[in-house]
């Protein structure tokens, strides 16, 4: 497979009782299988004993991405659970007693979904990139077999591999969400928050989301009550219509649109 920015990627099992899983993989995403991990591509993905990561193997290369939702910063909030007044719960519209639904149009490595379900949301992920998928429908496995006290929370998160504008045009009414929510892919910045090794490898081997207008024209259509997007804190809003209000942090923003009930597209 030959990525957006030219990177080439194989999968590459360390393993040897993995390996039906490692073979399966490659030909479910049409990537080579490799047995060595000193094969001259760009990434490996790799299936160890403990879960899914992407390698990068430049000189100078960050450590591996995965989806984790078990230790680090995650697992912290899997214990002590996130602030309901964080700018991303407002941003979705959870207030005192009322959880919307929420679909998540861009999940990425699942981590703001992942929040809204400790916050008590159902929330829906759709992931376009089969990679990506794999690898976050691998973190979430990997959390589900960590036994503790929030497995309910995990009950909350479904996942789909498919192009969210279709899914969208395509839910029957009664399946529509409160919120949908955004979070697409731009290009990197120098000191942006966003501007991590998981954020910079995953560009460079999905690209940027361009058709995000799109995407959010479509989402302003199937929301039943607001549509929120994840931006930069200085980059311009989605080109479309002006959001509602605008909630600022402090490196991000979230954009907050009204839902345009009963204009649906699809």
């Amino acid at each position: 497979m030959v990525a957006d920015d030219g990177a080439s990627i194989a999968v590459y099992c360390t393993e040897p009782a993995r390996a039906a899983e490692g073979k399966a993989l490659a030909a479910r995403l049409s990537l080579p299988l490799t047995d060595t991990a000193a094969i001259k591509v760009n990434y490996l993905l790799t299936l160890t004993g403990q879960m899914l990561e992407l390698r990068q193997l430049n000189v100078d290369a960050p450590g591996p991405v995965y989806a984790d939702f078990v230790s680090g910063p995650f697992g912290y909030r899997r214990v002590h659970g996130p602030g309901v007044r964080q700018l991303l719960a407002r941003a979705v519209g959870i207030k005192a007693g009322f959880r919307p639904s929420v679909t998540d149009v861009t999940a990425g490595l699942g981590r703001d979904a992942f929040l809204l379900a400790l916050l008590g949301c159902r929330v829906s992920m759709i992931e376009r990139s089969p990679l990506v998928h794999a690898l976050l429908a691998d973190g979430l496995m990997r959390a589900q077999v960590a036994s503790d006290a929030h497995a309910d929370s995990l009950d909350r998160l479904t996942l789909t591999c498919a192009d969210a504008k279709g899914v969208l045009e395509n839910l029957a009414d009664a399946d529509r969400p409160d919120t949908v929510y955004l979070d697409p892919m731009y290009p990197c910045r120098a000191r942006s928050a966003l501007n991590s090794k998981d954020m910079r490898a995953l560009r460079a081997l999905v690209g940027d989301d361009e058709d995000a207008p799109d995407l959010l024209t479509t989402a302003l259509s199937c929301a039943r009550r607001r549509v929120a997007v994840k931006r930069p804190r200085l980059a311009p809003p989605l080109v479309g219509p002006p959001p509602m209000f605008q909630l600022k942090g402090t490196s991000t923003r979230y954009d907050v649109y009204t839902a345009r009930a009963g204009e649906r597209t699809g």
